[in-house]
């Protein structure tokens, strides 16, 4: 998400200015709803009631978010109450306690990985797999969406890291280091992905 929710943005949506409100809804949805797909095992109308709940929880909780803790970026606070929204809305589903699992070791796996950033790397194996790309799929969906962005832009259009960082409008220098940490971060979110899902066997 592009836009900045600072604490001016913070002010003005809770005195209910609409704009300030329809900012979040706009910049949240499309990552939200990514975030939050393979969480809810792919279903669209779970998916679609997770986001919605989530958005109307945060415009609720608006107060317990802190702009300065998060350098302006929600995207963070959002997933955390996303998260907490799939596992109310996961026990309700008897047939989705294993997601829910699965998802909370993940999430624990990936909170001292992060930290790390290791650098194991991609074996042979993995990367015949069958479902490997729908880890790359679930993986671009866990990043942060400036992540994403950065990494869809170089590697998806092919845009160079001067083009990048043109258009972030920012340095070359710092589009580098952006695309590190975004490589980085996917990294170990597709390792940690590897690791969980069971191994399919190469015929």
């Amino acid at each position: 998400m592009q836009p900045i929710f600072d604490a001016a943005w913070r002010r003005q949506a809770l005195a209910g200015n609409a704009p300030a409100v329809r900012r979040l809804a706009e910049a949240a949805l499309r990552p939200l709803y990514r975030f939050c797909l393979y969480r809810v095992g792919g279903n669209h109308h779970l998916c679609e009631e997770v986001v919605q709940e989530t958005l109307l929880g945060a415009i609720r909780r608006l107060r317990r978010y802190d702009p300065a803790r998060a350098g302006g970026d929600i995207f963070g606070w959002l997933t955390g109450l996303a998260r907490n929204e799939i596992r109310r809305t996961l026990a309700r589903e008897r047939s989705a306690a294993d997601l829910e699992g699965f998802w909370r070791k993940m999430d624990e796996q990936l909170l001292s990985l992060y930290a790390m950033l290791e650098s194991e790397p991609f074996g042979e194996d993995l990367l015949v797999r069958r479902e490997t790309r729908e880890m790359v799929n679930a993986t671009m969906a866990q990043l942060p969406p400036h992540y994403g962005m950065a990494l869809e832009a170089k590697y998806v259009a092919g845009k160079s890291v001067r083009e990048i960082a043109a258009g972030l409008g920012t340095s070359l220098k710092a589009a580098e280091s952006l695309l590190t940490r975004a490589r980085n971060a996917f990294r170990v979110t597709f390792l940690t992905l590897a690791k969980n899902l069971p191994a399919e066997p190469i015929s």
